[in-house]
């Protein structure tokens, strides 16, 4: 029987864990934020009414048969419009998942259909099916409502993070809860601390449905930090605000060991001021640190179109899956 794998969070992150993990005999449930509140998920919350799908969009592409039929199809769903007045930086496969929705009635059967479309192996679910956004709290008494805006900060960015909440809190999916439960292993990350990860945990039921699980829970770190966000933070700062918000630690933390390219490296300080994860993690606190060269050779270039400010440098798929599934397996 395959072993039943849960991947947590959300945006490019769980993309590559998915994309790596669908080519090894695993059942996969991948269960993804829906906090979202930039780009098209503005338009999708404000003019449809609608949960925001870029997280959904990219965990089905991810777990999409990559070649033939499935492959042109997963290349359309994937397609960004770089013009057109209302459509310029959407993806084609959020506006159909979003007219999808209104002719099925219900954005889960949407997400169904869409599965069925592109031949995925395993499922994506929301985290929640109620409607949700992220609120940080600041030192000096700043408050910033909205992923975006947390993200990309119109406030002093220096400023540490006290607190990150949802409002209203939402109550999580019972189909993930249901998958959580019945995992053989569960992996949280890599991704944004608080704009992909914490708002994918501090759904209501998501917390003690993984403390109840007999999973195993496997953390993978980031490779750099973000500005806004983790300015500074070493890995154990990391685990310590996991720990804040969770009852539990995970099993298993995954951490980078490779060089990363200086040229790469002196355009994030220049012109995100955001510097690698100092890895700082030592044996004995509950965790077991499993180091490795994770790190993809390519440097990533935003679509044409794409007004969002994304990762250059990316765990590799491939590399990530064969040591996730050794751990699943040990």
């Amino acid at each position: 029987m395959d072993r039943k794998v849960v991947v947590l969070g959300g945006g490019t992150g769980t993309y590559t864990v998915l994309s790596g993990l669908k080519n090894y005999p695993l059942e996969i449930t991948a269960i993804v934020s829906m906090a979202d509140s930039g780009g098209s998920a503005r338009k999708e919350r404000d003019e449809f009414g609608m949960l925001p799908v870029s997280d959904v969009r990219k965990a089905l592409l991810a777990l999409a048969q990559e070649d033939g039929k499935g492959g042109l199809l997963r290349d359309l769903f994937n397609y960004r419009f770089s013009k057109g007045v209302g459509v310029e930086g959407t993806t084609f496969g959020n506006l159909f998942l979003v007219a999808l929705s209104s002719i099925l009635g219900s954005q889960e059967k949407a997400i169904e259909e869409v599965a069925r479309i592109l031949g995925i192996k395993g499922q994506v679910l929301p985290v929640t099916l109620e409607e949700t956004n992220v609120v940080a709290e600041y030192d000096e008494g700043v408050t910033v409502v909205g992923e975006h805006f947390i993200d990309e900060p119109c406030h002093d960015a220096r400023l540490g993070v006290r607190r990150i909440y949802l409002l209203p809190v939402p109550s999580a999916n019972p189909k993930a809860l249901s998958e959580i439960e019945k995992a053989d292993a569960v992996v949280i990350g890599p991704g944004d601390l608080y704009t992909s990860l914490l708002p994918t945990l501090l759904v209501r039921g998501i917390e003690k449905s993984l403390k109840r699980s007999r999973a195993k829970k496997i953390y993978v770190l980031n490779l750099m930090s973000r500005f806004g966000q983790t300015n500074g933070f070493p890995a154990s700062r990391y685990l310590a605000e996991l720990g804040e918000y969770l009852s539990f630690i995970p099993d298993y933390v995954l951490v980078n060991n490779a060089s990363l390219p200086v040229d790469v490296l002196q355009h994030y300080a220049s012109f995100e001021s955001s510097y690698p994860v100092e890895d700082d993690l030592r044996e004995g606190l509950g965790y077991r640190v499993v180091r490795g060269d994770f790190l993809s050779r390519q440097t990533f270039s935003p679509q044409k179109g794409d007004k969002l400010k994304r990762s250059l440098l990316r765990h590799d798929s491939d590399k990530l899956a064969k040591v996730l599934t050794k751990v699943m397996g040990g």
